[in-house]
């Protein structure tokens, strides 16, 4: 499994050039962030080559997949995110559904399937795609639409997108449906970014209910060959956790 260390959480308050110094000494070879928009991404991406660090992705400018009054907004804000992982070389960027609008969930998912499929005529032909990634509603975001990852993989049947995939974040999925190896490595061709961290309290993996040296060799039987994103919040020093996860794993 290669790994690629979310500087947002794992390195949280540190500036992004720093960060990548902290990734790289702790001998990763790549990283990920939220948001792009109140970053130099010239001087980051200028950083990162000088490191020989590759960026495995960040978050589309917004997210609003589900409430088609904002399509053309989500749209042109997808437009712009692409331009952006240009800069950045990377090849994916990540969305999410959208808060609850209240509307039937009928409504919403058919709002996303549609937003995808508008979606990919920007995507085509860039080398990136678009990641959707559920959230749990119990614990973090209370408030979002999409939290299963079966209805993710159903709207991606739907959409039909060769540009778009599944985000499967392991610690949303183990609080929201739990089944995590059977659920990924059923839809492994759907999937194309994996996050992870420790459940409860998204710290480092090793403080979970999860045992990740066989989640990761499970994914990887199955034939995965992405990135596994390390999207936690360390309780230890965050280079001291770092380390002594890349040497513990097996």
């Amino acid at each position: 499994m290669k790994f690629s260390v979310c500087i947002d959480s794992v390195f949280k308050g540190l500036d992004s050039i720093a960060a990548l110094d902290q990734v790289k000494a702790c001998g990763y070879t790549a990283f990920e962030f939220w948001m792009w928009q109140s970053r130099d991404l010239e001087a980051l991406s200028k950083k990162a080559a000088s490191l020989g660090l590759s960026c495995a992705g960040f978050c589309t400018k917004n997210f609003f997949l589900n409430d088609p009054s904002r399509r053309v907004e989500f749209l042109e804000g997808l437009k712009e995110s692409v331009a952006a992982a240009k800069i950045m070389g990377a090849k994916f960027l990540i969305t999410q559904s959208g808060e609850d609008t209240g509307a039937r969930r009928d409504f919403q998912h058919k709002a996303i399937v549609e937003g995808l499929k508008e979606a990919d005529a920007i995507l085509k032909g860039t080398g990136v795609t678009l990641l959707l990634e559920p959230l749990n509603r119990k614990v973090d975001h209370k408030g979002t639409y999409l939290e299963s990852s079966d209805e993710g993989f159903e709207i991606l049947d739907e959409a039909g997108s060769e540009n778009a995939r599944l985000l499967f974040d392991t610690y949303h999925q183990q609080i929201s449906e739990g089944d995590v190896i059977r659920r990924a490595c059923a839809n492994i061709n759907k999937i194309a970014h994996i996050h992870a961290a420790g459940n409860p309290g998204r710290n480092e993996l090793d403080r979970g209910e999860l045992d990740y040296n066989r989640v990761f060799k499970a994914l990887e039987n199955a034939g995965y060959k992405g990135y596994a994103g390390l999207e936690y919040f360390p309780v230890e020093d965050p280079a001291a956790g770092l380390k002594k996860f890349l040497a513990g794993y097996k």
